[in-house]
């Protein structure tokens, strides 16, 4: 396997991984209140001991449960703000799809990527403090700038090496719009 080969299948798995991360975090959002409850119920059963240990973590997360149920009793049209939520992380996934096919060529996707993940940090100490949410609530929700970054940043010095290396195609198959030959 040539450089080149390497390096972009590196760029692949690393780009794949993060797509992974976001769908996730993405269909995650949608059944918000149920994993509230679960994770309380984790808390006060199984890991007990860590609730034991952080008694505002316990606290916190059943104070999120209660909101969660009214909101979802009284009013469920607020959570459709974390459907959409849910489908914004689906979006940008989608949008990473063009550096997984020409990396070189759609770098400006993981630069926008570093760039949500750096203003996730002032979006939730600006916020965090205005809807009351604990500090050690906002370093969780700082952490996924910080380790989205990290992938990023990898996959950015990979494809600047890639484009180093000269200007031979990358993409996967065949450019858009070309017909496979038969033979």
């Amino acid at each position: 396997m040539d450089t080149r080969t390497a390096l972009l299948r590196r760029i692949r798995i690393w780009i794949v991984l993060f797509i992974v991360g976001l769908v996730v975090s993405g269909v995650t959002a949608f059944p918000l209140p149920a994993e509230v409850r679960l994770l309380e119920s984790l808390l006060q059963g199984p890991f007990a001991p860590v609730a034991e240990v952080f008694p505002g973590l316990a606290h916190w997360v059943g104070q999120i449960r209660t909101g969660l149920d009214a909101v979802e009793g009284e009013y469920p049209f607020v959570l459709y703000g974390t459907d959409w939520l849910a489908f914004a992380h689906l979006v940008i996934a989608v949008a990473f799809y063009g550096p997984l096919r020409d990396p070189v060529r759609n770098v400006w996707v993981v630069q926008f990527g570093m760039i949500a993940c750096v203003m996730v940090v002032p979006l939730a100490l600006i916020c965090g403090p205005i809807r009351g949410i604990p500090f050690f609530w906002q370093l969780i929700d700082m952490s996924f700038g910080v380790f989205g970054i990290v992938p990023l940043l990898i996959v950015y010095r990979m494809i600047r090496r890639l484009e180093a290396l000269g200007p031979k195609a990358v993409a996967v198959g065949p450019p858009p719009g070309a017909r496979a030959v038969s033979g």
